[in-house]
């Protein structure tokens, strides 16, 4: 199985390099007619970065046990495995507009990526500076309520090596809370992406059924928030599977 990896790896990283290379100008030219065509641009480029995962063998199930609130800002709170955790929620969740917030590192550098990440409606955060990271998730909360967005947040903060949860630190989802008191919260539990990366960054894993689990609403106008964000964690943990 590791020998296909090594003969499997390469094309699948080029393939995932040209779609980054190709949406990138498509991005710029999408920015220049509007919010909605850029939107489109990066909507479509995350359905075919899902679908390159098939080169490797990998699958994406999206599974929707509960009905999302529309024309609602709705805060996802998903557990972090890989880099893949992104494409499948951005294709998956598109009709909710979900914006990252995601370290300062990634504004530039990175084809396509970088782009959606300074001019998208995200977040670009630095860690090393609590006080003005505070601020600008504060700026970003306010955008996802005037706009009627959403925010996808790992709560854990970094990326789960073997799957296993982390413990949510939540300074992140009260900051987005207090902005936004009559938002949603959506847990969502993503197993499996990590395998992916299980031999490190290179080769790839073959051959894993990729899942993204969304659960049932909380209303943070029904809940105080310490509970909400207690429940919040319970239903993205309770749903991890770590085979």
């Amino acid at each position: 199985m590791k020998i296909l990896s090594y003969l499997l790896s390469p094309i699948f990283g080029l393939v995932f390099f040209l779609i980054l290379l190709l949406f990138h100008p498509l991005q710029w030219i999408g920015l220049k007619i509007g919010y909605r065509t850029h939107k489109f641009v990066v909507d479509l480029m995350n359905l075919c970065l899902v679908r390159s995962l098939l080169l490797l063998g990998n699958t994406v199930k999206f599974k929707k046990h509960y009905e999302i609130p529309k024309n609602a800002t709705i805060i996802f709170a998903a557990n972090h495995q890989s880099l893949f955790d992104i494409p499948p929620m951005i294709w998956w969740l598109r009709k909710h507009h979900p914006k990252f917030v995601s370290k300062i590192e990634l504004g530039k550098g990175i084809p396509s990526v970088s782009f959606n990440l300074k001019y998208g409606g995200g977040a670009l955060i630095d860690r090393k500076d609590p006080k003005k990271a505070l601020l600008i998730l504060a700026d970003f909360a306010k955008r996802l309520k005037k706009n009627t967005w959403s925010a996808v947040i790992f709560p854990e903060g970094t990326r789960s090596r073997d799957g296993k949860p982390k413990s949510f630190s939540v300074n992140g989802l009260k900051m987005m809370i207090r902005h936004n008191p009559e938002a949603y919260i959506v847990p969502i539990s993503i197993n499996n992406s990590w395998k992916v990366f299980k031999y490190g960054s290179f080769p790839l894993g073959l051959f894993n059924k990729i899942t993204v689990e969304t659960h049932q609403p909380i209303h943070l106008k029904d809940k105080d928030i310490n509970e909400a964000l207690s429940e919040t964690e319970v239903s993205v943990k309770k749903h991890i599977t770590q085979s």
